[in-house]
């Protein structure tokens, strides 16, 4: 099997495998005891072609049977089933969707009657939240003592609009949740040595963070673009927003780095499927 390519200092992710599947996931959340989780991986699904082989995409080509075949044996790693799963709907935008039992099934065996919708929370045991990837930033919190939970797509554009903290803030206003309590975990993503950028996109970085983080978040090439950290970005969102530094937790994985293991955009373009990021709380035994 082909070796993962890690970045230094950053936290080690588990790299888990079960019937042939193989996912990711953050031992922060493992050790809470309190959700289960996953970031997908390209391997263990029933998909062809570009999409192989664990496309979690209807919209992309894919034949659904395989994608809803991939949702199957991912929900049977989780302990769940298709029909608790919510999924979201992602526009780049910053909108938040507060996720309630009328919800379940939604995007897999329902139609959803929501659009522009990036971020999930919710604090109904059993329901599986559901993001899409293939070089943005997932981003997972956990809220232990209000039991709620949230999931959000955060590319540069979720990024440089603080999505992570609009996260927070709905949580906070539909749980009660202090950001002080929260756990939060950047999942796997592109990484700075792999994101380059134009100078339109930096100056969105300049004006929404503290000169002080410039020279940390973007530096400039011969060629005359940036090379940009959303990794560091989203961790600067969290520790503002609240979110004690021991808390926030950083994947060693970058998705371009590791093309064979995960779906790329900067790889592949739209010749690919998406991996996606799960989150659901665990039902009390």
């Amino acid at each position: 099997m082909v070796s993962w390519k890690r970045k230094q200092a950053k936290e080690q992710l588990n790299i888990k495998e079960k019937n042939g599947v193989v996912w990711l996931s953050f031992p922060a959340l493992e050790e809470s005891g309190l959700v289960s989780h996953s970031f997908s991986t390209r391997i263990g699904g029933v998909s062809k072609g570009v999409f192989s082989s664990m496309n979690f995409s209807f919209t992309r080509g894919d034949e659904p049977e395989h994608v809803m075949e991939n949702y199957r044996r991912m929900a049977e790693i989780l302990g769940t089933a298709p029909e608790k799963m919510v999924l979201s709907y992602q526009t780049h935008t910053t909108h938040v969707r507060k996720v309630t039992e009328e919800d379940e099934g939604k995007g897999i065996v329902r139609p959803r009657d929501y659009q522009d919708v990036d971020g999930l929370i919710t604090n109904v045991l059993g329901i599986t939240l559901v993001t899409f990837y293939a070089d943005c930033v997932p981003l997972y919190l956990l809220d232990p003592v209000h039991r709620a939970i949230g999931l959000s797509h955060s590319g540069w554009r979720g990024t440089v609009n603080r999505m992570g903290k609009k996260t927070l803030d709905a949580m906070r206003e539909s749980y009660g949740t202090n950001p002080e309590d929260v756990i939060a975990c950047i999942g796997p993503s592109i990484c700075q040595d792999c994101f380059e950028v134009g100078g339109e996109v930096v100056e969105e970085f300049r004006k929404a963070f503290d000169e002080s983080w410039h020279d940390r978040l973007f530096y400039q090439k011969d060629n005359e673009k940036y090379q940009l950290d959303l990794w560091l970005a989203n961790e600067i969102i969290f520790a503002e927003a609240g979110v004690k530094q021991e808390n926030i937790h950083t994947t060693d994985i970058c998705t371009h780095c590791n093309p064979e293991l995960l779906f790329s955009h900067r790889t592949t373009g739209n010749e690919r499927g998406n991996l996606a990021a799960f989150l659901g709380l665990k039902e009390e035994k």
